[in-house]
Formats: structure tokens, sequence, C-alpha cells
């Protein structure tokens, strides 16, 4: 099996033996590969045919990914197709394993428009699926790839189907009304995933949120696209809030489905019943059931035995709030328990150290449930008395703070635990994870109802005797470096620190400074930046920051392409301008993220040094 982990404090490629055996780094040493939360597309496939390793790679985490291909036994990385898209972002969006065909998103950082790419890895032919502003990018294809079905993505979940093929000059319409067609009317977003060809190619199983909210499975047949029907599921284990986010082909009708139950990951495994109407029966929960309950899945994969009768065999990885991530394996014949491989263990301090956390969620304002965790030390630790309060903001702002150690912010809010404070993280309006309605409150609102949501959830704290409301900060990274900055000039009195990271400064310049590919989501998620220019700047932290009162610490990756270190530096010289005394730490060799250990260590130390000055403990 092969796997991403940072053993050597970069992320990188391993391989073991499934039977258990030492793992083996399949890359030279100190070569770090981007972040999969951040990602576009897939960080690597095997190519057993070709004895080959697909692997993305950028530099420094300026997410020009480029295809790298190395031995399956590891070696010397090589390009896969050569110098022809050197300094342009490609995404690998899928990748057929048997016949080495992959399919990329290529953006050649200049112009606003996205292509689609299919590539033969084996002969390096590359034919163009077409291009377009809002992505065109594969979300479907036929076992034989003579079909390919190609999605619009206008902003978050508002997703169009088109379909090509062998012949054709050009995508035509399948599901969907384009953009241009709208005049003005409202539509409401499908939330389209990955859709699979069934029923011998005569239509296509996907999720969407067509006919529910939170999710469900959708049948489109090719011979009435303008009808999808739902897929009743019959056999589903959990209960709780959250959304259906996946559907994946393992082999014929058999499918894996995933959910995110109010962050929690739960995963099965069933058969699609073609049909009129068609359904869903599930065979088995392969996670959200014993060890594998309350945390999130990380990655799956499976390999298929056809002799003498069809087995599977699933391995995957699975992390919770307070245990880095470990690897299980499911035996082949289903009829076995699930046998955890690994052992990884966070040195130095004992499990029962750590925090689980609790829920916390709120009914805000408006009468939205916000659901929310709160972190408090463990009682092992000894700490006595109300505890200072960090609250933690995730990014996105369509993202989920989840239980996943694997993600930068879960090990920090455990280290300023450990150090004494109480952490509050709420997943506001905008969030993903609780339905499409929730996700889309926050298009064109950025620092609008999403703050009301944020001071609600504080209000709810102030009546916890554990929590002492006087001593409280903010930290957050990219959307929530804006709202920590929003926060932090708009309601000055409430902080006694800020650390913002990476977060949009200056709306409407932010948005001239990103890539020419992100303008027309940002046009129609964010703000115009011409047109609505006085809105976003009734939004833009810039607008309040001269009544910051509270100390602030800026944190920035030199190579970020998304919130570019101008932004972040014209922070910093605004408040030394008027004689304000700001910490700025830039990390040369990151981008969006602070992906090196070497680096996550200074990070998670400067952080919580600088919260203990400010609040204490």
């Amino acid at each position: 099996m092969f796997f991403l982990s940072d053993f050597s404090g970069v992320l990188s490629l391993y391989s073991m033996d499934k039977k258990g055996s030492i793992p083996q780094p399949l890359l030279p040493g100190g070569q770090a590969l981007v972040n999969p939360h951040l990602m576009d597309g897939h960080n690597f496939y095997v190519l057993p045919k070709l004895g080959k390793i697909l692997v993305m790679m950028d530099k420094l985490g300026n997410e020009n990914y480029q295809p790298i291909l190395i031995p399956v036994e590891g070696g010397i990385p090589e390009k896969g197709l050569g110098d022809g898209y050197q300094d342009q972002k490609l995404a690998c969006v899928e990748c057929d394993v048997e016949k080495n065909i992959a399919y990329f998103d290529r953006d050649d950082r200049k112009n606003p428009e996205t292509e689609c790419l299919r590539v033969d890895l084996t002969t390096g032919n590359v034919t163009s699926l077409g291009r377009s502003l809002y992505g065109n990018r594969c979300i479907g294809v036929n076992s034989d790839h003579s079909k390919v079905i190609l999605g619009d993505g206008y902003t978050a979940g508002d997703v169009v189907l088109y379909h090509w093929e062998e012949g054709m000059k050009e995508r035509k319409l399948l599901y969907g009304i384009p953009l241009a067609e709208r005049d003005g009317k409202t539509v409401s977003p499908s939330g389209i995933d990955w859709c699979n060809f069934v029923d011998d190619d005569k239509g296509l199983l996907f999720v969407s949120s067509i006919f529910h909210d939170d999710g469900g499975l959708t049948y489109l047949g090719f011979d009435n696209p303008s009808k999808p029907v739902e897929v009743q599921i019959r056999g589903l284990q959990h209960s709780g809030i959250g959304e259906l986010i996946g559907s994946k082909k393992v082999k014929g009708n058999l499918f894996v489905l995933s959910y995110n139950i109010d962050g929690t990951s739960w995963l099965y495994e069933g058969t699609f019943i073609a049909g009129n109407p068609p359904s869903f029966k599930i065979t088995r929960t392969l996670c959200g059931l014993g060890q594998l309950s309350d945390g999130v899945v990380q990655g799956l994969d499976w390999q298929v035995n056809k002799a003498p009768q069809m087995t599977v065999e699933y391995v995957l990885s699975f992390t919770k709030a307070n245990m880095p991530s470990q690897l299980y394996l499911y035996p082949p014949n289903g009829k076995g328990s699930v046998t955890r491989l690994s052992d990884e263990k966070i040195l130095g301090i004992p499990e029962d150290y750590l925090s689980a956390g609790e829920d916390a969620s709120y009914t805000t304002w408006d009468g939205l449930r916000v659901s929310a965790r709160l972190y408090l030390p463990s009682s092992k630790l000894g700490y006595t008395g109300p505890r200072p309060l960090v609250e933690y903001v995730h990014g996105g702002p369509q993202g989920q703070e989840r239980p996943d150690f694997t993600w930068f912010s879960m090990p920090l809010i455990q280290h300023l635990t450990l150090n004494g404070f109480a952490v509050f993280v709420p997943n506001v309006r905008g969030s993903s994870g609780y339905g499409m309605r929730y996700m889309k409150l926050v298009d064109r609102d950025w620092g609008g109802n999403d703050v009301k949501d944020h001071l609600e959830g504080l209000k709810h704290l102030e009546k916890d005797a554990r929590i002492d409301s006087k001593r409280r900060a903010v930290v957050g990274r990219s959307y929530g470096g804006f709202m920590t900055l929003t926060l932090a000039s708009r309601f000055p009195s409430m902080w006694k620190a800020a650390v913002d990271m990476f977060g949009p400064y200056d709306l409407p310049k932010w948005a001239s400074r990103t890539p020419p590919s992100w303008m027309p989501y940002i046009r129609l998620a964010v703000g115009d930046p011409e047109k609505d220019r006085d809105m976003l700047l009734d939004h833009s932290p810039k607008t309040y920051l001269a009544n910051l009162t509270s100390p602030l610490m800026i944190i920035q990756g030199k190579n970020d392409p998304r919130v570019p270190e101008p932004e972040s530096a014209e922070i910093a010289a605004d408040l030394r301008k008027r004689g304000v005394q700001v910490d700025y730490l830039v990390f040369e060799d990151e981008g969006h993220d602070v992906l090196r250990f070497k680096n996550r260590v200074t990070c998670y130390s400067k952080i919580t040094e600088f919260f203990l000055k400010h609040l204490g403990s």
C-alpha cells in the first residue's frame, strides 16, 4: 500500500507491505508534497502496468502543480510532461490506473479560462477537451474513455453538466442552466459531485442537492437528461445532522458512499439497483462504528480480486481530534473485522493529556443552529480556575473544522489546551457539512451575517463558568484570517490578542492580486472589485483597522498564490505607520499553509507564546 505521511518532517510518499513492514520512503529527502486538504485534485496515483507512480508536485507552496513520475519502488523524480507546462498549474482530477489515462485541469496562470486535458501517460499524447471561465473540469468518464462528463462551477455547489464524446468538436450541454442563459433569475444550486457511469452507460449516478438539501443520490438518464430521478438509499446506520458528500464506483454496481455527519466520517459499501425507480442498498458500514467512529477518513482505496469470485479489499486512513491518522485494512472476504496496521503516537505526551472536545453548538441570532466544538484542557494537566479563551476560525469560508489531527488547526488547538487555554471552534453560516442552503449563506456576504454568528457564539460562552471571557483572543487562517482581522478591528474591546494567518485585508485589492482564473469565482461569490467596490470596502478589515487596540501577529507564506504576501505586508506597514507594534512572521519556503515540520514548530510556538504573553494562563 502507498500513503502520504510527514514521518520525515515534510509530507512525502511511502509504501509498506499490507501485512506490516517498515515504511519505505519513495522520494528523495526534503522534497515536500502538497497538503491534500488544500490541493485541487489528487496527490498521487500508482500505475502498476507502467511500473511508475504519478506524483503531483509544486515548488515551495506556489501551487503550480506538475505531474512527476517516479519508479514504483521509489527513485528520482522525472517530469511527466516535459517543460511544456512549466510555471502553470496542472491538477490531476482523475486517473485510470489500468489504462494509464489521466485528466488534468490546466490553469496557465495568465488567462482566466481553465482547460481540461486528457493525457495518455503511456504515449504522452495530450488531448484538449475544451476550456471555460468556470472550470470545464472532468467529473466523470466511462470505462473506455469515449465519453466524458465536464462540469462548470460558478460558485460553491452551483454546477452545470456538459458531455463530450470522441468525434465532437466541442462539449454539449447535458444538465442545468448555464450562467449566460439565466437572465438574472435565481437557479437552485445542483450540488453535483463526481458522476459515475451506470446501467451500461445509459445514465449517470451522482450525489446532488437536487432532491435533498443535505445531499442524496441522483440518477440521470441520457435519454431524458432534463428529468433527474431520486435514488432511495436503504440501510443507513447513522443519525445526526450532516450531508452525503461523495460516491465512487468500486466495480460494476458496487459503490462506496461517503457521509459527513456533524464533522465525522461515515463510509458505506452498497449496490446500485437500476430500475424504475432505481435504488441503492447498503451492504456494510466501513467507517462510523467501533474504533472507526468520531473521527475523519483521510483516504480510502481498494483492490478488487476477480478470481475465483470477486472480493474487495479496502484500506483507509482515519484520524480523530486527539489521535494522529492510522492505517486500517479490511480483509478481502468482507467477513472479518478491520485491522489497524499503524501505531502513530505523539511522542512525550500521554494520550489522556489531549482534549477530545465537547459539543458547543448553539442557536444563533436568527434561529439557525451553528455547530461548534469546545476544547478544554485535560483535567490531568491540573489547571484550576476559569480558562482564557481562544476562538479558532476555519478557512474557506466554505470549509469546516472537523476532529482531524492531520489538519493544521488540530495540533495547534491541542497545543493551546496543553498550555491552559480553552479553544472555541464554531462552524458558522457558510461552512460546508450542513446542507447546501447553509453553505450558500455566505455568498457575497463575507463580513456580514457570518460575523453575527461569531458574536452570538461568544455570548453563549460568557455563561460558562469554566471560561474567562475577559481574557479572549482570536486566530484564523485564510478566510479565517479575514474574519480574525474583521472581529479584532470592528469589535476591539472584545479581544486581548489576535493572530491573522494569510487573511485577505483589502478585498478589492486582494481580488486583483489573485490568479486570473480566480476572478470569475470572486466576482460571483465575493463581489466584483469594480461594480461592488463600495460593498467590498465596507466589509474589508482595512476600513476598520484604525479601531484595532489588541496586539496583532501576522503569519504569511512567501509563495502563497491565494493570499499573496503583499496583502499581509500591507497590514503590517499600515499598522507601523500608526506606531502600532505588530509581529510579522514570513515563512520563505511555504505557500497558503505551514506544511514543514520545522515551520510548524515555530508557528505553533510563536502563536502560543503570543497568547500567553497577552492573556496569561
